[in-house]
């Protein structure tokens, strides 16, 4: 939504709230036939009518109304966060403004800034000085990592990257309406999703909505949050966080999943019969990396039986690497029950018939306080939550 011009946003709001372009001119302070200008060239964006002009007033029509609350949305995360920073910059910023304080809070210095967005460096230094002129007071601070954007800044930056990712959403909202099969997914995908859940849910997704991109980031999950929280992923599956990371995400369980004990076929423990605890912390160990809750339970196993943990650690997040380290050593792993079910199942591994009790791990969906998914997304998510049903009734107990 480049093209888009918030000022023309504004206008478009106020005449759907007033129902009258002159009411709308006066509060937006623009003569009328600027409105008119305004108007007129949203619908050419949005590819028809969004008002019913009448004696009566404006009225919204169903295109109007569906492109006016995507927006209502946008502008109000993105309007109270101008103001916090200077009241002023409500009326004067630009969208090209808001891309080039968005660029260099991520980059934090000029040229790499207009690099990543394939401008001059100037362009970028002149955007970023506007809005610090309209602000009365710096939004960066010059120190030795960089051009650092100020607590304020950070906050507008990131209210600004919100109210973008509601603009994307709009055009998909719009393009369901005149049934068009477009728009995008980003998943933020953790392990055990990306061999369980997802493949069938999005095989099935792509026989009702072909035209519909979907993106999978796999990732360390913090890397994956910040991407949610500034919208550039739209959703992460996998095991959910206790406590809550941070009060702007919401988690919605899917299901419980355990942990598996495995070893090579040709291993001296495949076949035997509960293994003791403190023989298994003598071997070697292939396990999910630091930080994450199927590590924290792994090492609690051996913390919580007065044993050491084990000193021979891979960690490693991949069934397939594992699969490899366990047949080619004597080494023992520790993975999603779920994950290893196919590899266990081709008898490619063994699982340890321990009588380890391990609470199970909520599996679920992370999403954004208040997202509201398209049309398209909200049947992506709902086949997402069938086939973590289905794979629940169907796990091996």
């Amino acid at each position: 939504m480049s093209a888009l011009n918030l000022r023309h946003l504004r206008v478009f709001l106020a005449v759907a709230e007033l129902r009258s372009p002159t009411g709308a001119a006066q509060r937006c302070r623009v003569s009328q036939p600027a409105v008119t200008q305004s108007l007129n060239k949203l619908e050419r964006d949005m590819g028809g009518g969004l008002f019913q002009r009448t004696r009566q007033g404006f009225f919204l029509t169903g295109r109007g109304q569906i492109f006016e609350a995507r927006i209502r949305r946008a502008m109000d995360k993105l309007d109270a966060a101008l103001h916090d920073v200077a009241p002023r910059l409500a009326v004067t910023a630009t969208f090209s403004q808001l891309q080039a304080l968005i660029a260099m809070s991520e980059a934090q210095n000029f040229t790499l800034a207009a690099h990543n967005m394939g401008l001059a460096q100037p362009t970028i230094h002149r955007a970023v000085t506007q809005v610090e002129q309209a602000a009365g007071r710096p939004l960066f601070e010059r120190t030795s990592f960089g051009m650092v954007a100020t607590r304020p800044c950070r906050r507008l930056a990131q209210s600004a990257r919100l109210a973008f990712a509601e603009f994307d959403q709009a055009q998909a909202d719009i393009a369901e309406f005149d049934g068009r099969d477009v728009g995008h997914t980003v998943i933020g995908a953790l392990p055990l999703s990306r061999s369980v859940v997802l493949p069938e849910a999005i095989a099935r997704f792509r026989m009702q909505r072909p035209g519909h991109r979907i993106k999978i980031f796999d990732g360390p999950y913090g890397e994956m949050l910040g991407g949610l929280r500034r919208g550039d992923i739209d959703v992460i599956i996998g095991a959910l966080r206790d406590p809550l990371p941070i009060e702007d995400v919401v988690q919605e369980e899917l299901f419980s999943d355990q942990l598996a004990f495995l070893c090579g076929p040709a291993h001296p423990l495949a076949g035997v019969d509960a293994p003791p605890l403190a023989e298994l912390a003598r071997y070697g160990w292939v396990v999910p990396r630091a930080g994450v809750p199927a590590r924290a339970q792994f090492d609690a196993l051996f913390c919580d039986n007065g044993l050491s943990a084990p000193d021979s650690i891979v960690e490693c997040g991949s069934i397939l690497l594992m699969r490899e380290l366990l047949n080619r050593s004597a080494l023992l792993g520790c993975i999603s029950a779920q994950q290893a079910e196919a590899e266990v199942s081709r008898g490619l591994l063994a699982r340890l018939r321990t009588r380890i009790v391990v609470p199970g791990r909520a599996i679920g969906l992370t999403y954004r306080v208040g997202w509201v998914p398209t049309t398209a997304q909200d049947v992506l998510l709902n086949h997402i939550r069938d086939v973590a049903r289905e794979d629940v009734t169907t796990a091996p107990r």
